[in-house]
């Protein structure tokens, strides 16, 4: 089973995602059925779709997709960590068509001003809360925010953390520091995993190339390992940068075969129980 373990999606009929701006390309709907036949061309047979807006309706919406397709092997979703019947709620999605599909649960951290939000008192009741239900919690940051990051993960060594894009590494200035330092120290928490997913969308515009993305790559396998790696594509806001096969591709060509079965398999299928 090889797995895109990162991706969305949205229809702007049913709501608008106001962090895209007017002149992108990304400024349409996609839906499953517009990834599908590239996941196939691709060689992925299924996929996790991760949240996109801080809007109760989104989760319940996904995890009805994840019952109807069977690209979808399992979801990230959102929720309110800081409402007090948290574990309520988190039980009440598991109870709705397709719940069975909720894997995970992700928030916006990466827009919050406070660099220590993870580390709210009422953040890290949620936290708890979605250890409890048996869920993991997907850290979408920026690079300052990895300090907070690694305190959270010892503080919750029962909650599994998963990194998405690797916490936005400053690619196109080629800049590896402190990003590598920080990112080693949150790899040193046992109960935490990566992905290799949205590093085209850090790159130069203009003029990236995979060789571009090797060092940072090659900083997350020194980090975490294969074993706590996994791909993930960020369709379709890669597209803005390059084709899906494309960036399945590279995330091929800056890995070794062997490494090839715990970044598309093993690690995404034990981490998110899929």
């Amino acid at each position: 089973m090889t797995v895109d373990a990162h991706h969305h999606v949205w229809d702007l009929a049913v709501r608008d995602q106001d962090w895209i701006p007017e002149d992108s390309p990304l400024r349409r709907t996609f839906t499953v059925t517009d990834l599908e036949p590239e996941a196939r061309a691709a060689g992925i047979d299924r996929t996790v779709l991760v949240q996109t807006v801080t809007v109760p309706e989104e989760t319940p919406e996904f995890l009805e997709l994840a019952a109807a397709h069977d690209l979808i092997a399992g979801v990230v979703g959102w929720t309110d960590l800081t409402r007090p019947d948290i574990a309520d709620e988190l039980a009440r999605l598991r109870e709705l068509p397709g719940g069975a599909y909720l894997k995970g649960v992700r928030h916006q951290v990466q827009g919050e001003p406070d660099p220590e939000w993870l580390l709210r008192p009422d953040v890290r009741r949620g936290l708890a809360a979605v250890a409890a239900a048996g869920l993991v919690y997907d850290l979408v940051v920026l690079p300052h925010q990895l300090p907070s990051c690694t305190k959270a993960a010892a503080s919750l060594p029962e909650l599994t953390f998963v990194l998405d894009h690797l916490g936005k590494p400053p690619i196109a200035s080629g800049a590896l520091t402190p990003w590598s330092t920080d990112l080693h120290a949150l790899a040193a928490r046992p109960n935490t995993v990566a992905k290799l997913s949205g590093l085209v969308t850090e790159a130069d515009p203009a003029a990236w190339t995979t060789d571009d993305l090797r060092p940072y790559t090659e900083t997350a396998l020194e980090a975490f390992g294969p074993d706590r790696l996994m791909f993930g594509s960020d369709w379709p806001v890669c597209t803005e940068r390059t084709p899906y096969g494309q960036v399945v591709d590279a995330a091929r060509q800056l890995t070794s075969p062997a490494e090839h079965a715990q970044l598309f398999e093993t690690t995404a299928a034990r981490v998110y129980g899929l």
